[in-house]
């Protein structure tokens, strides 16, 4: 498929941009500099423009020149290297991307080839009954085990990742008292889920969908009114439904590693929430709606391409003391021209001197992360 600059009139010239094994097809005008260029290339290769060096026969193109300065003419192929560090996830889009973790078991043992599927003893079904905890995480599953279905509303928490689910039927709403349902890890299409049964879980506090293949989130994750936590990161979703501003009592929004190149506005009835990553995406800019998100504490949008941030946003979310802006366009002294920065500052650096006494008086790794390099 050809891309075209859309802010291109008349005479067009055609390129190729050879990048990563790819060949990428433009049309963009002669007028267009190299800066513009860059910046159309951004949401199809995943590199900030900073991190995008552009070669034509032998000689990196000036930012300021425009084609036509710079003797690129229709045919021309121009070669793009990527400075490491400067991708917005783990690398091209172009590049097909794995979907589960690297520690997931996939190549069963002798034992499982030796037996039809997962085998549940009575007591262990028991167990699940009287627990309402059924944990069957890296089982080589390649569907939900009937043993599993018989325990009905007991079921409080459903963890099946990082097996090869093939569906999520509608069957599910029998868990009506579901509070925790693990999903990640399996492969999951978007046809493989039948949201309606998902959507009917009133009771639902946790969903976590992460490492899958799905590009669509519907709108009837909009009747997960209960829902405090939502991870689905690491599929290949383009946009976000806003119904999701309908999650009014949500806290942890995790949306790292997607396609995402904007955001709803509904987003800011999401009163309650405390932690967003949108890491890894290709957003460009935040709604304003985000100044409404008055408990929010941590935001991590590392690796997109952001250039600016809401003008109210440190004045208005009082609560936010992380702040992650690696690899982005944003740097610390425009962030210092924002009302409420110096607040906003001493919130960060009083939350990293608590974090800094605890790692002298506790144990373990610490990181600093968004803000190690300020």
């Amino acid at each position: 498929m050809e891309l075209e600059d859309p802010t291109m009139e008349g005479f067009t010239i055609k390129l190729t941009i050879k990048f990563g094994g790819k060949s990428i097809p433009l049309s963009v005008s002669p007028d267009c500099t190299i800066k513009d260029l860059k910046s159309l290339l951004q949401p199809i290769t995943n590199v900030l423009p900073r991190g995008q060096k552009l070669i034509f026969k032998g000689k990196v193109l000036v930012e300021t020149s425009t084609l036509k300065q710079s003797d690129v003419g229709s045919g021309a192929k121009i070669m793009l290297m990527a400075s490491q560090g400067l991708h917005q996830g783990e690398g091209p889009v172009l590049k097909e991307a794995s979907t589960r973790p690297i520690s997931r078991t996939v190549v069963p043992d002798k034992a499982e080839l030796t037996r039809p599927g997962l085998l549940v003893d009575k007591n262990r079904t028991d167990r699940w009954k009287a627990t309402g905890v059924i944990a069957l995480a890296q089982a080589n599953l390649k569907e939900i085990p009937k043993e599993v279905w018989d325990c009905g509303s007991a079921v409080r928490v459903l963890d099946i990742s990082e097996n090869f689910i093939k569906e999520v039927p509608a069957r599910i709403s029998s868990f009506g008292s579901m509070q925790k349902l693990f999903l990640q890890g399996n492969g999951l299409s978007d046809e493989s889920i039948q949201w309606e049964g998902i959507a009917s879980l009133k009771r639902l506090l946790l969903l976590s969908i992460s490492h899958n293949n799905l590009t669509v989130l519907p709108s009837a994750v909009g009747s997960l009114t209960s829902l405090r936590q939502l991870d689905v990161a690491n599929n290949k979703l383009t946009s976000l439904p806003n119904e999701l501003g309908l999650l009014t009592q949500l806290e942890i929004l995790k949306a790292n590693n997607n396609r995402l190149s904007t955001l709803p506005e509904s987003i800011g009835n999401c009163s309650f929430i405390m932690e967003i990553d949108l890491s890894a995406n290709i957003l460009s800019e935040l709604p304003e709606t985000f100044t409404k998100l008055r408990n929010l504490k941590t935001l991590e949008v590392n690796n997109t391409g952001l250039k600016t941030l809401p003008s109210v946003l440190f004045k208005m979310c009082l609560q936010l003391s992380t702040l992650g802006l690696h690899n982005t366009e944003i740097t610390v002294e425009f962030l210092r021209q924002f009302e409420g920065w110096e607040d906003f500052d001493e919130r960060r650096r009083t939350k990293h001197q608590k974090q800094l006494d605890f790692r002298v008086v506790g144990s373990g790794k610490f990181d600093e992360g968004a803000d190690k390099s300020w």
